[in-house]
């Protein structure tokens, strides 16, 4: 039996990379080979984008560079990584995929997202998650949780958590808009309560999918 290709969305703070790395230990326990990899990111150059397009830069990227940057990374991703894991047969788990340029670029930027539709075919080739996780969280928490990382981590806030609460809260729209229209894709979460029971729901939206 091949394997499926999981996304995992939703705004800051809903801890995307925990529970992605949750599942895939649950996974490899049932004996699947599980890839984790992550948006922008996930090879050499996609890292490096990654960079550019998160830390505050003397020449930071205007709107329709951003987008181009974030398409370039995974469309390295996607034919580097992600579409030779699932060849193999291998589960895929990305952390962040297409729905977040929907999201941060489309709601959140004002890009038109029939648009960002169009560029991100061509930039994956028409790769669809078998299953998208969106993990939910209330702005406030998203917020307290943001800072209880960087205060963790003796970090300031990166170009993107530092966009602004109406930015973050058009993105979380989007992102519950998105869902509404593809509720065969989507399992949205909340997130903001018991990390154990948040699992559990994965498990059981990974189950049913």
């Amino acid at each position: 039996m091949g394997g499926k290709f999981i996304s995992f969305e939703g705004p800051e703070g809903g801890g995307k990379s925990t529970h992605a790395a949750a599942l895939a230990e649950t996974l490899r326990a049932e004996g699947k080979t599980v890839l984790v990899t992550r948006e922008p990111g996930g090879t050499r150059l996609a890292e490096l984008i990654r960079g550019l397009v998160r830390e505050e830069l003397d020449d930071p990227p205007v709107t329709r560079a951003e987008v181009l940057l974030f398409l370039a990374a995974r469309a390295q991703v996607v034919a580097n990584v992600i579409k030779p894991a699932l060849a193999r047969g291998e589960w895929v788990l990305c952390d962040r995929f297409s729905d977040s340029t929907f999201a941060y670029q489309g709601y959140g930027r004002g890009i038109d997202v029939q648009l960002l539709k169009e560029l991100n075919d061509f930039a994956t080739e028409g790769l669809v998650p078998d299953l998208t996780i969106l993990l939910d969280v209330p702005p406030e928490v998203s917020r307290e949780r943001i800072a209880e990382r960087q205060r963790a981590t003796s970090t300031s806030a990166d170009r993107i958590e530092a966009a602004g609460e109406a930015f973050h809260k058009r993105l979380r729209e989007g992102f519950l808009a998105l869902a509404k229209a593809e509720p065969e894709r989507f399992a949205v979460i909340d997130s903001s309560g018991d990390p154990a029971e948040v699992d559990r729901m994965i498990r059981e939206a990974v189950r049913g999918s």
